[in-house]
């Protein structure tokens, strides 16, 4: 009697382990969301750096997406980061993988900071932080540069995290 008690015992407690390893499985894979830190009064709190990229970056609204640009003339992702950047006097590096592995990350956007997007830990698209949970981004091919929602699975499923490199 004792010894079925106990091989009850070790499959009730296998099978608890096996729900818990599948559940802690299950929440790895889970989105880290994209944490954002919006200021109550964001054209007042914002450096004039920030102030520069958020302006030049709504002026290229509407801009044609085009590989490898990064002028008025077309723009790709990390194009549209290296020319609102260097308009407000901030050097960053060229292609969207580059800038994540070389600028510092932060844990929450503010904005004007850069969000990045990938597949583990290579980043593949970048877009500036806008405010209120928007980004502006150039999009691809036979697209043109939108400001979009953070809040779609798509943007929650592929963030790699944030950098911060304006004061």
């Amino acid at each position: 009697m004792r010894l079925l008690w106990t091989r009850t015992s070790l499959f009730s407690m296998r099978l608890w382990l096996v729900g818990l390893l599948l559940a802690v499985a299950i929440s790895g894979c889970a989105s880290r969301g994209i944490a954002t830190h919006d200021t109550t009064d964001a054209s007042t709190n914002l450096s004039i750096e920030r102030a520069l990229i958020l302006a030049n970056a709504k002026q290229a609204l509407g801009t044609p997406y085009r590989f490898g640009g990064n002028t008025s003339q077309g723009l790709d992702c990390s194009g549209l980061v290296e020319m609102t950047y260097r308009a407000a006097g901030i050097p960053v590096p060229r292609t969207a993988a580059q800038q994540f592995r070389e600028l510092p990350s932060v844990d929450e956007a503010r904005p004007g900071d850069l969000l990045f997007f990938g597949s583990r830990s290579k980043a593949t698209h970048v877009g500036i932080y806008q405010g209120n949970r928007q980004m502006i981004h150039a999009p691809g091919r036979g697209r043109e540069v939108v400001s979009v929602p953070l809040d779609i699975s798509y943007w929650q499923e592929h963030f790699l995290g944030a950098a911060g490199p304006a004061p």
